[in-house]
């Protein structure tokens, strides 16, 4: 059985300033998703499912049913605020819905496989997903998750702070933990810092990260369902509270339900967290068709 590739893309990217999950990037209007799904496609995944809000689900899936055809199967699955577990409640003046923990569990009645997860607004890059989709491929009896983990150094925004889940790794190649940490820039000397309380800390460049790159089993939604209940039963009435991937993973870690194996990779990363990082990632894709990594026009 093929693994499935679930893409979070309900995000309305605040910071960016408009819906930049729709925004084209390729030089024939490829968005930076297009160039995730040709990755996957051609590492073997075999099913796409798109995590979107209602509010625009009509012109998104429109526009990726036309582009890609039959080139692979996909779900459209909207993630909102009332899709909560039966019994749970929330805040009533609540506007967003409850992170990227969720965005996923929303998926439980499409998804029956080994998944992957990714970011909408991220480039990955071509090595990750074969790795990524090898390990999916490669799961038979045991219930290991994992999180394709990159070079921090490869990872930072020229035109502003980014926030990065920095991984503590074992002997065994098993994620440890992942910390978030905020605020994150290469200051004026070249040293990577990061505040953190009332003074700044130093991440070394060769620091791993996860950039929201996961690969999950079905298992994902039975844990999900019981963490998350938990959580809105402490913090269903908060208006801004987040379930995040990170403190779902970090929670069986610790409670030894499963390993999680980190995968490294040398992938070029990199997003689109500000609009001034559009004529970046442009040049950036550019590059990448010059060394014949992606055809000009990928779909044709």
């Amino acid at each position: 059985m093929k693994p499935t590739l679930l893409i979070l893309a309900a995000g309305m990217g605040s910071r960016y300033g408009t819906l930049k999950q729709m925004d084209a990037f390729g030089p024939n209007g490829e968005t930076i998703i297009d160039y995730s799904l040709y990755d996957a496609i051609h590492a073997g995944f075999g099913k796409v499912v798109f995590i979107i809000r209602d509010f625009f689900k009509e012109e998104f899936e429109t526009y990726f049913r036309k582009k890609l055809g039959d080139k692979i199967e996909m779900e459209f699955i909207t993630q909102e605020l009332d899709n909560i577990p039966d019994g749970c409640v929330s805040h009533p003046e609540r506007q967003k819905p409850w992170g990227t923990a969720h965005a996923i569990w929303v998926a439980k009645d499409v998804i029956n496989e080994p998944f992957g997860v990714i970011n909408a607004d991220d480039y990955y890059g071509v090595d990750s997903f074969k790795q990524l989709a090898n390990f999916l491929t490669e799961q038979n009896n045991t219930d290991d998750y994992a999180v394709v983990a990159y070079y921090l150094r490869n990872t930072l925004s020229e035109h502003g702070t980014v926030n990065r889940g920095v991984c503590s790794v074992n002997a065994d190649g098993h994620l440890v933990d992942v910390t978030e940490c905020v605020k994150i820039k290469r200051d004026e000397d070249g040293v990577i810092r990061f505040p953190q309380g009332d003074s700044m800390q130093t991440l070394n460049e060769d620091t791993l990260v996860s950039m929201n790159m996961w690969g999950f089993l079905p298992s994902y939604f039975d844990h999900c369902d019981v963490l998350f209940k938990d959580f809105l039963e402490k913090h269903g009435m908060e208006l801004t509270s987040e379930f995040y991937i990170p403190t779902l993973v970090d929670h069986l870690i610790k409670e030894k339900v499963l390993h999680v194996n980190v995968l490294d990779t040398e992938s070029d990363w990199f997003g689109v967290t500000y609009k001034e990082d559009k004529p970046f990632v442009m040049e950036k894709i550019s590059q990448l068709i010059q060394d014949e990594v992606y055809p000009k026009n990928l779909w044709s």
